[in-house]
């Protein structure tokens, strides 16, 4: 039985191996995808809900699900439409991205395609603001496939995932409203709460959430670490100090090491604290996918974590 699920868009990721190179190199990212591998590599039981193109990058995606255990049985090949690509691009500043995804295979995902029956046997289905964005079919696919999950007692895990180049702010927020308010499991990033709630108060934002009905916070901080709240607790879990050089996918590695932590019974603290080590550690290699820790990398850089946290 596949315990944790995700719907979203895959894409193939073209990274810039060096600020100003001429060198770009091949791999696989998007936020939901991301988020299986990295709960894989944790030992977690993954499986992706999506559709590709019929081309190399459908293919290359399908080959790194299959590699990493990722169960790809429920994503379609759309013969009509292609598979989305990025780029990131480095500088003095950070990472850039730029995309190519309009029109994409998973951006055409219509309701009736949903797995309705591997839905209600997950313990877990994750979705993202990415998820919600890249097209109406797909946003009343996302809303469809949480009220399927919540209906069936599945945990539902958000990731608020704002990009403002897929959708005017004005309807992120009414939409991402809407979703947070079917979640059980929210894992906003900082940088995309403030906005999306119009609140730079901590405690404020997790008030508001959990006002909501959201069980369990996990609010990512970046250099400020991540802060965990649930009705009955709030926990600032420090960061895992790195020479980071490429932060592409480390919220989403967050996010499948918090998920997977939890589903393996972990406290929301713990989880936290693996997930922050996880996602530092995915920020010491360049792109998505390729630099996400596994669990025993994780592991062995805890107990340094340990000493400083």
């Amino acid at each position: 039985m596949v315990e944790i699920l995700a719907f979203g868009e895959p894409l193939a990721e073209f990274n810039q191996t060096r600020p100003d190179s001429a060198d770009w190199r091949l791999g696989y990212g998007g936020d939901t995808s991301n988020f299986c591998v990295a709960a894989a590599r944790q030992g977690a039981s993954t499986g992706y809900i999506s559709a590709v193109g019929d081309d190399r990058f459908g293919k290359g995606l399908r080959d790194l699900w299959q590699a990493e255990g990722v169960d790809h049985a429920h994503v379609r090949t759309d013969q009509q439409a292609p598979t989305g690509v990025y780029f990131v691009s480095h500088d003095a500043s950070g990472h850039h991205f730029d995309y190519l995804r309009a029109g994409s295979a998973a951006s055409r995902y219509q309701v009736a395609q949903l797995p309705s029956q591997a839905i209600a046997a997950a313990r877990v289905l994750h979705l993202s603001g990415v998820s919600l964005a890249i097209s109406q079919s797909a946003c009343d696919a996302s809303l469809a496939a949480m009220a399927e999950a919540r209906a069936a007692g599945v945990m539902v895990s958000f990731d608020t995932n704002l990009r403002l180049r897929l959708w005017p702010l004005s309807r992120a927020r009414a939409i991402t409203r809407e979703a947070l308010h079917g979640c059980d499991l929210c894992l906003p990033s900082w940088d995309d709460i403030t906005v999306l709630l119009d609140c730079d108060e901590r405690d404020a934002i997790v008030d508001t959430l959990l006002g909501w009905g959201v069980k369990l916070i996990a609010l990512k901080m970046g250099a400020r670490g991540c802060y965990v709240a649930t009705p009955a607790q709030r926990t600032l879990v420090p960061p895992h100090a790195v020479a980071a050089i490429d932060a592409t996918g480390a919220g989403d590695c967050f996010g499948g090491a918090f998920v997977a932590r939890v589903v393996a019974g972990d406290d929301a603290v713990a989880a936290a604290r693996y997930a922050n080590v996880a996602a530092a550690l995915s920020t010491t290699g360049y792109g998505a996918v390729a630099s996400i820790p596994r669990a025993e990398a994780v592991y062995g850089a805890l107990s340094e974590y340990a000493s400083t946290a």
